[in-house]
């Protein structure tokens, strides 16, 4: 265990799910949200390339679920500031023991949680609460050409999304099956 973050495995080879150890007194509390030295115990042994931050306005939304393909994948690290989301990741690694199986874990500010989510797995969420404010650390910079997806509702994922499908990009609609891909 290591000093600010509880390390909790999950199912899924590579993704952890890591609670934070607030440390506070009366004016307040104190949390890490990145350490690489304390993060290499859960799995994390790249270079922090890219830090995002999104708001998402309503809930019922899902953004995801997106990969990058090699050589540009890329680990995150996921974080939610603020409101509630149903966090998943989805094994895409052909050979793997758990091709296509998904694992999602509720985030909020209050619980403290943030996943580990490393190269070869797709990763989206669904919005639970109205104003969702998300937190990204990245091992690689985005690359445009090298974005793949999955559809949040292809049937050969089943991902069981708590709250009905809202909104959705274009973008994100628009993923073949993976039934109906050509690969």
């Amino acid at each position: 265990m290591s000093a600010r973050f509880d390390i909790q495995h999950t199912p899924l080879d590579g993704v952890v799910s890591l609670r934070r150890k607030r440390m506070g007194d009366e004016r307040g509390w104190l949390e890490r949200l990145f350490c690489a030295n304390e993060l290499r115990e859960a799995g994390w042994c790249w270079p922090v390339a890219q830090v995002n931050r999104t708001l998402t306005v309503k809930a019922g939304t899902v953004r995801g679920m997106h990969f990058q393909l090699p050589p540009h994948e890329e680990a995150k690290l996921v974080t939610c500031l603020s409101g509630e989301v149903f966090d998943v990741a989805v094994d895409m690694r052909p050979g793997s023991a758990t091709y296509l199986r998904w694992h999602g874990e509720r985030l909020t500010n209050e619980n403290a949680t943030s996943l580990l989510i490393p190269p070869g797995f797709a990763h989206g969420f669904q919005t639970l609460t109205d104003n969702v404010e998300m937190f990204y650390v990245h091992s690689a910079a985005f690359m445009p050409g090298a974005e793949g997806g999955v559809r949040a509702d292809d049937p050969a994922l089943g991902i069981d999304w708590p709250l009905e499908i809202g909104e959705r990009s274009e973008r994100d609609r628009s993923h073949p099956l993976l039934g109906d891909r050509k690969e």
